[in-house]
């Protein structure tokens, strides 16, 4: 894919640009959605299919050749949107699974986990998307390409991948009727070890997220 793809003022349904701003925008809209909460039975289900789909616009652009922005300072946006309300909605429907363990770097050696949680990180992700389609309504294709490259490999294609891990899993505990763990009392700004980890984990049984979940009635 040449620069000059996105240079192109015409966009073409099959341009590279436009397919990934397009998954971009499904992103947004249906975590929005979901996050009003009226469909919180399956709530969980369609998070896992929307970060795999994104995910799959992030290794597009991972596997790009670098864009360049068209101007050498990024263009002031003004105020960043709010994501504080689309994170509260998503921690309280949830709640009590929003709380995962998660290990930021593979390659670091015996690196422990450390908490987080999956409405953190689906607001956080939603705020980098924002802003490069900020960019790419006003016009500026490259400008938007590059910032979802760039935040891409910095932020959100790390944090959508632990997200992906933790909702694959709770579908797994739940299609395997295998019992889940919680992590009772567990908070994200406790820097906790991998052994404290598992003594801090009390009980959650599948048959309290299952029904929920719509995935499978559990005996």
């Amino acid at each position: 894919m040449s620069d000059a793809t996105l240079h192109e003022t015409s966009h073409e349904p099959d341009d590279f640009a436009v397919q990934i701003a397009d998954q971009v925008e499904s992103f947004l809209v249906a975590v929005t959605e979901i996050a009003k909460g009226d469909e919180p039975d399956s709530a969980v289900p369609f998070l896992l299919l929307e970060v795999s789909q994104l995910l799959l616009a992030g290794g597009r652009l991972g596997a790009h050749e670098d864009i360049v922005p068209d101007e050498r300072y990024e263009p002031d946006l003004g105020p960043e949107p709010d994501v504080d309300d689309i994170r509260e909605r998503l921690a309280a429907m949830l709640d009590p699974i929003d709380v995962y363990s998660e290990v930021f770097d593979p390659y670091e050696p015996r690196k422990a986990p450390v908490p987080a949680r999956i409405s953190d990180d689906l607001a956080d992700v939603l705020a980098d998307l924002r802003h490069g389609m900020a960019h790419y309504r006003a016009g500026r294709t490259t400008e938007a390409m590059w910032w979802w490259q760039f935040s891409y490999f910095s932020n959100w294609g790390s944090t959508a991948s632990a997200t992906l891990r933790a909702l694959q899993s709770l579908v797994a505990h739940v299609r395997l009727n295998q019992p889940l763990q919680e992590l009772d009392g567990l908070d994200t700004d406790q820097d906790l070890s991998e052994d404290v980890l598992a003594e801090e984990a009390g009980r959650v049984m599948v048959e309290e997220i299952g029904g929920p979940l719509g995935l499978r009635e559990v005996k």
